[in-house]
């Protein structure tokens, strides 16, 4: 049996998409929209005015969100450019696009793309498919928009880079280099526990942790340089998403946890709010992180801003951090 989403109804989302901002002539490219919350967020910015660029792989699904959205917002400003996140010279192929098509500018950067607790596989770079896919390649995408980005602050007196991370930052203890290394396909094999943190999702728990470590180098950096660019990092709780369907049928997650998701999760739309608080809201501050308000571990609730935690946010994780993910790409990233 398949892990099955529970249908679990929207609270947060249909108010807080009302009081957003209008986002008309701001520049906002998102990775992973096929499914999840980066389609409900590229659906809310389109709805709200924004340009909206859409970075998938090609597939039938990135056809179809294009065309929905274009159906549903005939007026909205959206494209999609092919990105394979597996990929650094897809991703590289994708900035040279991008560079063309946003010569004003980028407001801001989604890091929203990530798959889970997959088998202890290599991308063709030699990483691991959930480290490259959910870190190194925004990491990539993030050093050569960096000029695009500055470029809108510039015009707008802010733009901003947006991490999305989870409640699996916490499944390790601390980050470890090796899976920041070109290591793809014998980091611990294929243990599937869930619960007892088995192998697959130590190297998920390291990818989202990154993900948070990113967000507390960039942070400083910026912080150091005055740059007007901002960078915020949000979790989306447990939210009901393709992403827990995808993962069961590669054998990292049993079908009976969709019976305690029916309890302790909540819609994709409500798991959304963190990104989205992260990109629209005016009062939203660097170095800021926003997840479901009862805890930084909670489930489900209302977006709400907590500050970046010292599991990450130090010296030593930053610098390890900057330094493995700038070997990996190959180049390094200045502010």
């Amino acid at each position: 049996m398949s892990y099955k989403k529970p249908i679990v109804a929207s609270v947060h989302y249909p108010k807080f998409k009302e009081a957003m901002p209008d986002m008309s002539g701001k520049t906002i490219l998102i990775t992973g929209t096929t499914s999840g919350t980066g389609k409900i967020a590229a659906h809310a910015l389109a709805e709200k005015g924004a340009r909206v660029i859409m970075l998938n792989r090609p597939s039938p699904r990135s056809t179809k969100i294009q065309a929905d959205i274009t159906k549903e917002f005939p007026n909205a400003d959206v494209s999609t450019v092919d990105c394979d996140l597996q990929r650094f010279a897809s991703v590289r192929s994708a900035v040279e696009e991008l560079q063309k098509l946003c010569s004003e500018g980028i407001y801001a950067l989604i890091n929203n793309a990530g798959i889970m607790a997959m088998p202890d596989e290599a991308t063709e770079d030699g990483f691991d498919t959930q480290m490259q896919t959910n870190h190194l390649s925004h990491f990539l995408l993030t050093r050569e928009l960096f000029p695009l980005l500055e470029k809108a602050a510039e015009q707008h007196g802010e733009a901003r880079i947006v991490n999305h991370s989870s409640m699996a930052r916490l499944g390790v203890k601390k980050l470890e280099g090796k899976y920041l290394e070109k290591k793809g396909g014998s980091l611990g094999g294929n243990s599937a526990s869930m619960f007892f943190m088995g192998a697959r999702w130590v190297r998920y728990s390291q990818t989202k942790l990154a993900n948070a470590a990113f967000t507390a180098a960039l942070h400083e950096k910026l912080q150091a340089s005055n740059s007007k660019v901002k960078t915020l990092v949000a979790h989306p709780g447990w939210a009901n998403t393709e992403l827990q369907v995808t993962t069961g049928r590669a054998g990292g997650m049993a079908s009976w946890t969709s019976l305690i998701a029916r309890f302790i999760s909540q819609s994709e739309e409500d798991g959304t709010l963190g990104i989205l608080s992260c990109v629209v809201l005016p009062e939203a501050q660097s170095g800021t992180f926003y997840g479901p308000g009862s805890g930084m571990m909670a489930s489900k609730g209302e977006a709400k801003p907590f500050p970046l935690e010292k599991q990450y946010d130090n010296p030593e994780i930053r610098d390890l951090l900057w330094k493995k993910s700038c070997e990996a790409i190959g180049k390094d990233f200045k502010i």
